[in-house]
């Protein structure tokens, strides 16, 4: 699929992963629907690539279904879905005051997988009900969800976060299958060590130790290198039910 002249739709879009994938768009010739729950960040990217700011609350079906309607009346229907939004939290199951509460178990859920779920559904009806294909081979439409390493190599107190990105990679093959009969590809990418905000917050020991680890390169991914594959997937048709690990060869320790 070309991304120029396409409408996109990405979530988290007000900063790291989600930002750098509006920017690259946005360049690309797309015009970018923003969705996020940072009001402030989200409309100043929004003036910078003169796409669509939307305040959207991806766990609820209202907050997201509202987005849908406005990106419809303001845009037009979406070819494009790169699913960003998400939170990290880490908590064992039995800490220093007991029991793991359930609520941040279900948060962690609720956000990144459930929340990608509440998106893509709406995404995959409105590119479904496109009167005619964009191109010779009948696609209608591209949806990249982001998982993670974490998915395969948890590390204590990520027994939430990966829970909620196994989902995401375990739903990619059942999407594509079943959305195979619209012109609808479903990809995900799994990150590794990516220069996001939370990281490039932390100390820069704490940076160089982490990047150490990446058998090559031996640094962090930077959150442009994420969006270029986004590009990639939607330009290579043939890309379609997989997950693609974008983590310099990185296997990651128990802690």
């Amino acid at each position: 699929m070309q991304i120029k002249g396409t409408i996109a739709v990405v979530t988290g879009g007000a900063s790291g992963m989600g930002a750098a994938t509006a920017r690259f768009l946005a360049e690309r010739g797309a015009k970018v629907a923003l969705l996020d729950v940072n009001e402030s960040q989200l409309i100043a990217l929004a003036r910078e690539i003169a796409g669509l700011a939307i305040v959207c609350d991806v766990t609820r079906a209202e907050s997201a279904e509202a987005a849908f309607e406005q990106i419809s009346s303001k845009l037009g229907c979406p070819s494009i879905l790169v699913n960003c939004a998400g939170i990290c939290p880490a908590s064992r199951v039995v800490g220093k005051e007991g029991a793991m509460p359930l609520d941040a178990f279900s948060r962690v859920i609720e956000v990144n997988l459930i929340g990608s779920f509440n998106i893509l559904r709406l995404a995959a009806s409105a590119m479904s009900l496109r009167e005619s294909a964009l191109n010779e081979s009948g696609e209608r439409g591209v949806i990249i969800n982001t998982a993670s390493v974490a998915a395969y190599e948890g590390q204590i107190g990520q027994a939430a976060y990966s829970a909620s990105k196994g989902g995401i990679v375990s739903m990619t093959l059942p999407l594509a299958r079943e959305l195979a009969r619209f012109g609808i590809r479903v990809m995900t990418i799994a990150p590794g060590l990516v220069q996001t905000p939370m990281l490039a917050g932390m100390p820069q020991e704490v940076q160089d130790s982490l990047a150490a680890q990446v058998p090559f390169p031996k640094r962090l991914a930077r959150p442009e290198e994420f969006a270029q594959l986004v590009g990639h997937i939607i330009d290579n048709e043939m890309l379609n039910g997989e997950v693609i690990r974008l983590d310099g060869a990185i296997r990651m320790q128990a802690k």
